[in-house]
């Protein structure tokens, strides 16, 4: 096999990893309760641990969180706090780790989100009673809305 079909081999394998990983958690990233929360994430990463073969004891969760690196893990919390409606034409990023959730068009193209399309969208992902429903403290910059978590005081 020539190098250059090498190339083209680990490109296939890292497409398809990928493609699994994004799948695997889109799947099923919905069944770890209560949503939104650190706890869904951590129930989420002791499964896959143990689908992995490894125990539920905690040398064997530190072992498997090192051994996903934080490259993949970052992109894995990123997708498991990710939603899409692309009949809204949104994306939602609603990391319980960070201080607000962010709402931006799916496109470049779109002009402002309009809070019609922000509401319905809160509450497509259930997240219309976790973030503070005052608007006046919600910021708009670059037609990303950022919305801080109900209880925060964060102001953008």
């Amino acid at each position: 096999m020539s190098t250059n079909q090498n190339s083209n081999s680990r490109d296939i394998q890292a497409k398809l990893f990928d493609f699994a990983i994004s799948e695997l958690i889109i799947h099923n990233r919905e069944t770890f309760q209560p949503l939104w929360s650190v706890d869904s994430w951590a129930k989420f990463l002791i499964w896959l641990s143990l689908n992995c073969g490894l125990s539920g004891n905690k040398e064997s969760l530190q072992f498997f969180a090192e051994a996903l690196g934080n490259s993949l893990s970052s992109r894995m919390r990123r997708l498991f706090f990710e939603r899409k409606f692309e009949d809204l034409g949104i994306v939602i990023l609603a990391d319980p780790a960070e201080l607000s959730v962010f709402l931006m068009p799916i496109s470049n193209s779109q002009e402002d989100l309009p809070h019609k399309q922000i509401d319905l969208a809160l509450k497509k992902a259930f997240l219309l009673d976790l973030v503070n429903p005052d608007q006046n403290i919600w910021h708009r910059a670059n037609l990303i809305v950022s919305i801080p978590w109900k209880g925060s005081d964060y102001c953008g």
